[in-house]
């Protein structure tokens, strides 16, 4: 017999959503984000305006130095970009009760580490200390992440992280 693929999956859940809902509307998975520029659906996520949940974390754990360049660099093409990240990565998954902000930069960290991120990996280096981790925690990230991501990555990691820490005057 065949396996189950994700799309047999993701009908199977459709399906069940589909008994909860009134039969009245079409559900398809194009309308679960919405576009950056539909401004109601955009605000009711939380928006990316100045004082939106999602701005106001993101300078929180990225700084306002970070925020003020990465605003400021903003262009017509990638504004519905830098709208859909305020809004959603920072303003939808980081404010979420389920994780603290020290247990989501670990998570981040570590997801960088494997991804092979490095400027992303900085930024959240520093976003990690503002977070409240320490420098020891950082490095044990690290030293995790080398068994679970590989060392080549974990020794780049490193090597980023050091630079950081450097910079930031603790390490």
């Amino acid at each position: 017999p065949a396996r189950p693929t994700a799309a047999d999956d993701h009908h199977h859940h459709h399906d069940d959503d589909h008994d909860h809902h009134d039969d009245h509307h079409d559900h398809d998975d194009s309308s679960r984000l919405p576009h950056a520029h539909d401004h109601a659906a955009h605000d009711a996520a939380g928006g990316s305006g100045a004082g939106s949940p999602g701005m106001r974390v993101r300078r929180e754990v990225l700084g306002d130095d970070h925020v003020d360049r990465a605003v400021a660099g903003t262009t017509d093409f990638t504004r519905d970009f830098q709208e859909l990240i305020t809004a959603y990565a920072w303003g939808e998954i980081w404010t979420r009760p389920g994780l603290d902000r020290r247990s989501r930069s670990m998570i981040t960290l570590t997801a960088l580490v494997a991804r092979g991120h490095h400027e992303e990996l900085a930024m959240h280096v520093r976003a990690a200390l503002r977070n409240g981790l320490t420098v020891e925690e950082i490095k044990e990230v690290l030293l995790q992440s080398a068994i679970y991501c590989g060392v080549p990555d974990a020794n780049t990691a490193f090597r980023v992280a050091q630079r950081v820490l450097s910079e930031e005057g603790v390490g």
